[in-house]
């Protein structure tokens, strides 16, 4: 199902709350040397928390974070001008067979391509740029997008107006990589139903300490 609100707006956050989303996928998967991490965590805290409370949970925002959002919209637009195309934006997408979760595309330009828009620091464009490749953890969102669109590929875009011409624009494509989705599905299944458990828990304590 797709919902047709802003990104951003407290209808978007609405339909978030309390779902495993295509940002919160790398942090399930993390592990160590001796198991998951400590995100996986205190991510299932979030998504219980949200749940109980029906209330989406704050979210650290920095200077750098604030100019991201402020920039998408341009790097939207220069990625349609190189790539002379349109880019349709959505709002959330739910998993098509996985209950509580789904994605958010930074815009679809067909049925078969999304986009994925960010607009980091100095260094790291640079970074992106000379190297030509994409963190882990944007591939893993960008697979779970796919997961939940139907989508055959991803276009991985770094945007940066500080740069001189030529070097503010990195396009990339991610194919879609089944075997990996599969992994993150299989994973969110399991994710999901610890949430789920933990909720019951919780609400037989909560309802508990009420009676007494």
């Amino acid at each position: 199902m797709i919902h047709n609100v802003l990104q951003g707006s407290p209808e978007w956050f609405a339909v978030k709350c309390g779902k495993l989303s295509a940002s919160r996928i790398p942090d399930i998967i993390a592990t160590t040397k001796s198991g998951y991490s400590a995100s996986r965590k205190n991510m299932l805290a979030t998504l219980v928390c949200e749940r109980m409370t029906k209330s989406v949970a704050e979210s650290y925002s920095n200077a750098a974070m604030l100019r991201g959002v402020e920039k998408e919209p341009l790097a939207r637009a220069e990625y349609e001008t190189k790539q002379r195309v349109m880019v349709d934006q959505i709002g959330f997408v739910d998993h098509p067979d996985i209950a509580m979760s789904g994605a958010s595309p930074d815009g679809i330009v067909s049925k078969y391509l999304l986009i994925e828009i960010k607009c980091p620091n100095t260094s790291t464009h640079i970074e992106t740029l000379t190297t030509g490749e994409i963190d882990k953890r944007y591939i893993i969102q960008m697979q779970w997008q796919m997961a939940c669109t139907g989508a055959t590929a991803c276009d991985f875009i770094s945007f940066d107006d500080r740069l001189p011409e030529g070097l503010q624009l990195f396009i990339k494509r991610e194919h879609r990589d089944d075997e990996m989705i599969a992994m993150l599905e299989k994973e969110a299944k399991k994710f999901l139903e610890e949430v789920n458990e933990t909720v019951e828990k919780l609400e037989s304590i909560r309802n508990k300490n009420v009676e007494n």
